[in-house]
């Protein structure tokens, strides 16, 4: 039977199988699709710039990022750095950034807390502590984060009383009232704030230092060393040695209650709290189902040997199921980590001068659309690649070395 009457044909070739015509080729099918389908993307993307760059010319708006040496005028609720009134808005900028970095510090260290705490206390035997962190995990995981935002920033915080009826825990040092929580401020002489600085430094290497000399002595002989409490002693213990050392250079400066504000120490504002509170609460739920499951993936039977050695739950589940669960937890907790910090943003909603705040008031000033998103991709992904980067490493570290 001869090929060369078949559709699509064109002959025989030299080993004697069919010549394909090279529209029915498919290699060369794909190499024309995909090189229709590069053009219709540079196109477009090509039409999509001229578009910006002409309406960008019709609005007199100039590109480029010249406008982050331009005062601001405005001012924040909340600047842990310097930001005087001449601060440019790349000044302003930088503010929402480190404020967006607190946030996302503290929440996870909360959410850590909460969520490792609600993930064992679901394992309980206790059918209280059950019961309580079911609750917990299971109302708060399904009620939408910015609910809870405007529940703690709007039912709890904004309810508290007015500045002259503020709540004193402390009579004349610390004052609670709808305009946040004023402590102490405290004041270092150049040299104690050195000292203490430096004895935290020694402290937590001398703390690493210890327990790596207790792990390899435990390895060597068996026995243990409370590396722990002598870690912790150092870590608080030289600090304090550096503060007595340098004659006691610290102040303690007390706000001032006046008839409708408090004056001086540190103010906490209602939106940073109510901010840091939700996320914590709202990432602590899926964190703790993340526990829940890296304990429940520990084989029972590293349960019953520890038993059989003698050992009390307590240093069951801390020296021997933690540690092989950090290998299941450690993935998952990184991406609960991730949406943390992403969802900070959501601190807009309430007004916190976050990254997203500041640059939101900065476009619109200036106009400066594509460069300020610009800004926030960047920012964003460079915030979760270190995280990941870093929690990668860390798991790397806890990692169970196959031999």
């Amino acid at each position: 039977m001869s090929t060369s009457s078949n559709a699509g044909t064109s002959g025989a070739g030299p080993s004697g199988s069919a010549k394909v015509t090279w529209y029915y080729d498919p290699k060369v099918r794909g190499v024309i699709y995909q090189v229709i389908t590069l053009g219709a993307v540079v196109a477009l993307a090509a039409i999509i710039i001229h578009n910006t760059a002409v309406n960008l010319a019709s609005r007199n708006i100039a590109q480029g990022y010249g406008f982050l040496t331009t005062s601001a005028g405005f001012d924040l609720a909340m600047t842990p750095i310097d930001f005087p009134r001449d601060a440019t808005y790349g000044r302003a900028i930088m503010v929402g950034l480190v404020n967006t970095l607190l946030v996302a510090a503290i929440g996870i260290i909360f959410a850590s807390l909460f969520g490792f705490l609600a993930g064992v206390g679901r394992l309980s035997q206790n059918y209280l502590i059950s019961r309580v962190s079911t609750i917990y995990v299971e109302v708060c995981r399904n009620v939408p984060l910015l609910l809870q935002i405007f529940f703690w920033y709007f039912a709890v915080l904004q309810v508290l009383p007015n500045p002259r009826n503020s709540v004193e825990p402390i009579p004349g040092w610390i004052f609670l009232n709808n305009r946040g929580l004023f402590l102490p401020e405290v004041k270092l002489t150049e040299a104690t704030g050195w000292a203490i600085l430096g004895g935290l430094v020694v402290g937590v290497i001398g703390a690493i230092a210890v327990s790596r000399w207790a792990r390899q002595r435990q390895i060597a002989t068996g026995a243990q060393f409370p590396a722990g409490k002598v870690g912790l002693a150092l870590i608080l213990g030289l600090p304090i040695l550096g503060l007595v050392v340098t004659g006691l250079g610290l102040t303690l400066v007390a706000p001032v209650k006046g008839g409708f504000n408090v004056a001086g120490g540190t103010r906490v504002i209602p939106e940073f709290a109510a901010l840091v509170v939700a996320l914590s609460v709202y990432t602590g739920t899926y964190i703790a189902e993340i526990v829940r499951a890296g304990i429940l993936a520990v084989s029972w039977g590293q349960t019953e040997a520890a038993r059989s050695l003698g050992l009390p739950n307590g240093p069951t589940l801390r020296l021997i199921i933690i540690p092989q669960a950090m290998r299941v937890i450690i993935p998952p907790l990184t991406n609960q980590y991730l949406n943390l910090t992403k969802n900070s943003s959501l601190a807009v909603a309430i007004g916190f001068p976050d990254l997203v705040y500041v640059g939101g008031t900065v476009l619109n000033q200036t106009g400066q659309a594509i460069e300020i998103i610009a800004i926030w991709m960047a920012i964003y992904l460079g915030l979760s690649v270190a995280t990941s980067v870093f929690m990668n490493w860390y798991n790397a570290r806890v990692a169970i070395v196959e031999r």
